[in-house]
């Protein structure tokens, strides 16, 4: 039996608009989550059939993992999830860093107080997420939060980047971190971020992003931190 059979691949999408994103987005939070398994390779219609949608959206949100790098196309068989290296990690860490760190401190100097209170409620949703184990949920919503703090900031394509590097990432230890009660703890890392951006603490805000993005290659990875 295979790991999408034992295991939701995500809630039902239903028929909704931007199927197409949505489709890409479940996909690509699932790869992250560890629920479709690299290596493994999956057909589109076995994955519409989970994710309650036709095949067409699927092969249209595969393409486009192809061209991210996520997958690859394997003739008359479907897709494999393609193995994100110990070494890549480092590098996709290493980018991220020097992406968001600077970003958040810019943000933490710009952000108005509307700005920081429309985040408000998402942080909330992450520790939610986080305490009740809703490992798939939690990314998305930690994807939602994380991309719109930088988004403050005004530049498009950092936003970007760090979507298409957040989507190559692996968090192989959420669960084990839930299991022990420890997802919380990070989840409210969120919030703290955001009172220091509503303080103007660039500094306190950078350095804090840096630390959170550090669980990265470590407790979310099953490694200790210094």
């Amino acid at each position: 039996m295979s790991p999408l059979e034992t295991t939701p691949l995500v809630r039902n999408l239903g028929a909704r608009s931007s199927i197409r994103d949505r489709v890409t987005d479940a996909l690509r939070e699932a790869m992250v989550a560890g629920t479709m398994k690299p290596d493994t390779v999956y057909s589109a219609p076995a994955l519409a059939q989970l994710l309650g949608v036709s095949a067409t959206p699927v092969r249209e949100a595969m393409l486009d993992l192809v061209r991210e790098g996520h997958v690859e196309a394997i003739r008359n068989r479907g897709y494999r999830v393609v193995p994100i290296s110990d070494d890549d990690m480092d590098d996709i860490i290493a980018i991220r860093t020097l992406l968001e760190v600077p970003t958040v401190a810019r943000v933490a100097e710009i952000a108005t107080p509307e700005q920081v209170s429309a985040l408000r409620p998402i942080a909330a949703e992450v520790e939610r997420t986080a305490a009740e184990g809703l490992l798939r949920e939690h990314i998305t919503t930690d994807n939602i939060f994380h991309l719109g703090l930088l988004a403050i900031a005004g530049n498009r394509m950092i936003v970007d980047e760090v979507r298409r590097l957040r989507g190559l990432t692996r968090l192989s230890a959420l669960q084990e971190m839930y299991d022990e009660g420890r997802l919380k703890e990070t989840a409210a890392e969120h919030s703290q971020l955001l009172d220091l951006v509503e303080a103007g603490d660039a500094t306190g805000a950078a350095q804090l992003m840096k630390r959170h993005l550090g669980h990265a290659r470590g407790v979310w990875v099953g490694r200790p931190e210094a």
